[in-house]
């Protein structure tokens, strides 16, 4: 399953904002709670407060990163079915307050590898918010930057990067990753090249729109040289 993306990209000072939002299980096990109460938490509570701060500040991209390959592998049926399933329900029950507040929902990853369900759910988002022009918002969802490149160099060979997932999306300004692991885990593998990355201790259900505006103001203060 693909996707096009057909827009036009704003310009602002930060453009796009990426997060991987690490430590729901971590959170949910500190509480004495199963890990979905971590993932409901994040995405019922964490994430509409987010996006709703990146409507204020005008930022035009976020990638949000819901699920590795490795995930989708290694996990248990149950953590993943149910992940999946909140994920649906999710865009489902938003699909009217993402139309109201002009947020396009788009999506990469491997979707074609997801149960049929989760991809529909995914594609009427899409379908339905594809004329809003406000924050593009990104689910990343069983995606991982080696598996992108591949799945793009079998399609166009040595012409891969016009079938990345990311086509026609400008590259991360910032990655965020919260949990206290310091590593990028594949995540944008080829569109980070020259990205400034933020590590925070905080795990992701405690991430709040205050802490988003602390790395954004960090962001401000670092000079980009892109090799120079």
């Amino acid at each position: 399953m693909t996707f096009s993306f057909g827009f036009d990209i704003m310009k602002y000072d930060i453009t796009h904002v990426a997060i991987i939002p690490d430590g729901n299980r971590r959170w949910a096990k500190s509480k004495g709670k199963p890990a979905f109460f971590g993932h409901r938490h994040a995405i019922i509570t964490t994430l509409p407060a987010l996006y709703d701060k990146m409507l204020e500040l005008k930022i035009s991209f976020c990638t949000f990163w819901v699920m590795s390959p490795e995930n989708f592998k290694k996990r248990s049926t149950f953590e993943i079915n149910s992940l999946l399933k909140l994920l649906s329900e999710f865009i489902d029950e938003r699909l009217t307050d993402f139309n109201k507040k002009n947020i396009r929902v788009l999506a990469i990853g491997d979707l074609d590898s997801l149960p049929s369900q989760t991809r529909k759910q995914i594609a009427r988002a899409i379908e339905s918010t594809k004329i809003n022009s406000g924050l593009k918002f990104i689910f990343a969802v069983n995606y991982g930057g080696r598996d992108e490149i591949k799945r793009a160099v079998k399609k166009g060979g040595k012409d891969f990067i016009k079938f990345l997932d990311t086509k026609g999306v400008p590259d991360p300004d910032l990655i965020i990753r919260t949990g206290g692991e310091k590593r990028m885990s594949g995540f944008l593998l080829w569109q980070s090249e020259y990205t400034e990355y933020i590590f925070l201790e905080k795990m992701f259900p405690d991430f709040s729109p205050d802490d988003l505006v602390a790395c954004l103001e960090e962001y401000t203060q670092r000079k980009r040289r892109y090799g120079k």
